[in-house]
């Protein structure tokens, strides 16, 4: 017999020697089945794990203390109902208001309903079996990478299968006008809605006619003048946008605080058609000395720069209402809270709390925010990737480690183009602009040589941006390495190398063939297999190719050029940095004689062995 049934019967025996020695001769327990029901109702065995002891309740005059009333287990609120037999009434509790559920409810295990046990007189066994507690926490298992929740923790996440990402976070049931419930969350709705400016009467909808009415988009921007301001202006798509919500990733010191140093610089200085107006800029993770030193190196004096330390989103918030500026920048979102969220700063609901929050003030107040958003091992910026969602432009800032150049690129743009890429190269008064791009990836070759042998020039486009850059191969017969390349995929060098053997006829096969790209670009699109079947050729026949000669096209399995997108623009490239010969495609050469290229030659090939016979054939 199980110790439950032992307790339950030894408390049903005490509870009938009490009946029978107080009562009746006749036992009450055996004299009607409504009886038994009653008595039943009313005998309760509860073990207690604070005082480690048996509770036996009963309730005192015997089992009721009238015969029409008799005790029911209601098991919608976990406790007894008082049920009158006599006149039909409806059920009702033992307070007399119906479906009344105490506010003060004992919990079994706890120090209360330890305390309140030894009570018999108005003890309430429905204290002890309740419902839900009011406010108790529920356990969400959240996923760092992609925002996708469980009820329990898996290993590994179900949504993208990334191991070590789940997260446990707790959801507050409380509803006490604290916090607003959205996606389960708490968020804190309060640290804003004191200062938002509130609109009088409700929010109607417009028509697209009168919204767009008047608006210019070179007057709705706000201009960055200057180099510097132009070439972020062309990936911001034109300018600043007003009530923006901009976020900035890269990898520790590629230069995110700078930029927005000097983009904050510009913006307060204004320009000749906008007087000057102030700029927020607020750190998080330095002091307001060190942000002064590095504007002092960098030769930033204005008088409209605000500079502010905090942490606190809400004290950062209640800063920019009072100065009301023209851009508010603060580095970086991993770093700021809000106290009615739960979690640490950095963490899930913390990151997504203040971007919504942030988000919400750049669009009440059209003030553009800029954020500064760190990145992780695998370059993808920290936090939960909704973060990337709830804004409106995303840029990163791209370097090699032991390069001074960088590259600003847009991956997300609600107000223009991500095609367009920024050239810039950092120097002691911070990041300046790269005029001629093409010169980042091309070799410094020997001034007293006109011509170097493996080596091919290929014009690739970035976004809207044309580059040359240049492509080195080595052909060594006898190496133990019979292939490595570096910056070309590896699939679509086997294939070029291939169509050499078999279509133009070079006997390649017994030796080690290694190509590079300089400067550590990855060469992505196929307008560069032209240039790296030339760079082979000529290491290979030992023949250089003369300086001053460029190649663009594709090649098919066949041995065929073909054509590739935006050639006009490439071409034109090229004919700019001075170069004399061009290599394309025999398709588009009519159609490039259009440009007025007249110091430039246009050289159509069909197939790579009309390209070897113009590139290497001997006067």
């Amino acid at each position: 017999m199980l110790v439950a049934d032992m307790r339950c019967l030894r408390c049903f025996y005490t509870k009938t020697h009490f009946l029978v020695s107080h009562s009746s001769p006749t036992p009450p327990i055996f004299s009607s089945p409504a009886t038994l029901r009653r008595f039943s109702a009313r005998v309760w065995s509860i073990y207690d794990p604070v005082s480690g002891q048996t509770i036996n309740q009963v309730s005192a005059g015997g089992p009721t203390s009238s015969d029409s009333e008799t005790g029911v287990y209601d098991t919608t609120y976990g406790r007894p109902k008082i049920e009158n037999l006599s006149n039909g009434d409806k059920t009702q509790n033992p307070t007399g208001k119906a479906d009344d559920v105490s506010k003060e409810k004992p919990i079994l295990g706890t120090k209360k309903a330890a305390s309140n046990a030894g009570s018999v007189r108005g003890w309430d066994p429905g204290d002890i079996v309740v419902s839900k507690k009011k406010g108790k926490a529920k356990t969400v298992w959240v996923c760092e990478n992609c925002g996708h929740s469980d009820g329990q923790w898996w290993g590994s996440c179900r949504a993208c299968n990334r191991v070590g990402t789940i997260r446990r976070f707790s959801e507050s049931s409380e509803s006490g006008g604290k916090a607003d419930k959205v996606g389960g969350l708490g968020v804190s709705g309060n640290g804003v809605r004191s200062w938002l400016p509130q609109q009088a009467g409700g929010v109607q909808p417009l028509r697209l006619t009168d919204v767009v009415h008047g608006i210019s988009q070179q007057d709705w921007r706000i201009p960055l003048p200057g180099l510097f301001g132009n070439e972020v202006a062309r990936v911001l798509g034109g300018g600043l946008a007003p009530g923006s919500l901009i976020l900035i990733g890269g990898d520790p010191g590629i230069g995110k605080s700078t930029l927005l140093l000097q983009m904050a610089s510009i913006i307060s200085e204004g320009t000749d058609l906008t007087a000057s107006a102030s700029v927020l800029y607020v750190s998080a993770e330095e002091s307001v000395e060190q942000i002064g030193n590095r504007a002092d190196r960098m030769r930033i004096q204005t008088d409209e720069l605000f500079l502010y330390s905090s942490s606190d989103l809400e004290d950062i918030l209640g800063k920019a209402r009072q100065l009301s500026p023209r851009a508010l920048i603060i580095d970086s979102i991993q770093t700021v809270y809000l106290k009615d969220t739960t979690g640490s700063a950095g963490g899930f609901s913390q990151v997504k709390e203040c971007t919504s929050t942030l988000l919400r003030f750049a669009k009440k107040t059209n003030i553009p925010v800029l954020l500064v958003g760190h990145v992780t091992k695998a370059g993808d910026i920290a936090g939960p990737r909704v973060l990337e969602h709830i804004v409106d432009v995303v840029l990163y800032m791209e370097g090699e480690e032991h390069s001074s150049y960088r590259l600003l690129r847009s991956v997300k743009n609600r107000f223009g183009s991500t095609d367009e890429l920024g050239v810039f190269e950092m120097s002691q008064l911070g990041l300046q602009v790269v005029s001629n791009p093409s010169g980042m990836f091309l070799s410094q070759q020997n001034p007293d040589s006109e011509v170097l042998a493996g080596l091919a020039v290929a014009v690739v486009m970035d976004g809207s941006r044309s580059f040359l850059i240049e492509i080195q191969a080595l052909c060594v017969s006898g190496s133990t390495v019979m292939r490595h390349v570096n910056g070309i995929q590896a699939s679509r060098a086997d294939m070029i190398i291939s169509v050499l053997l078999k279509q133009a006829g070079l006997k390649i096969q017994e030796n080690a063939i290694f190509l590079n790209v300089v400067s550590g670009m990855a060469l992505t699109e196929t307008a560069g297999d032209l240039a790296i079947a030339a760079a082979i050729c000529s290491s290979f026949l030992e023949m250089p190719i003369p300086y001053g000669v460029a190649f663009i096209g594709e090649i098919g399995l066949g041995g065929e050029v073909r054509t590739v997108p935006r050639m006009e623009k490439r071409v034109s490239t090229v004919a700019k940095l001075g170069y004399k010969k061009c290599v394309v495609p025999k398709s588009v050469e009519k159609s490039l004689e259009g440009l007025g290229l007249e110091e430039t030659e246009i050289i159509g090939c069909k197939n790579l062995k009309e390209v070897i016979n113009a590139v290497f054939r001997t006067p």
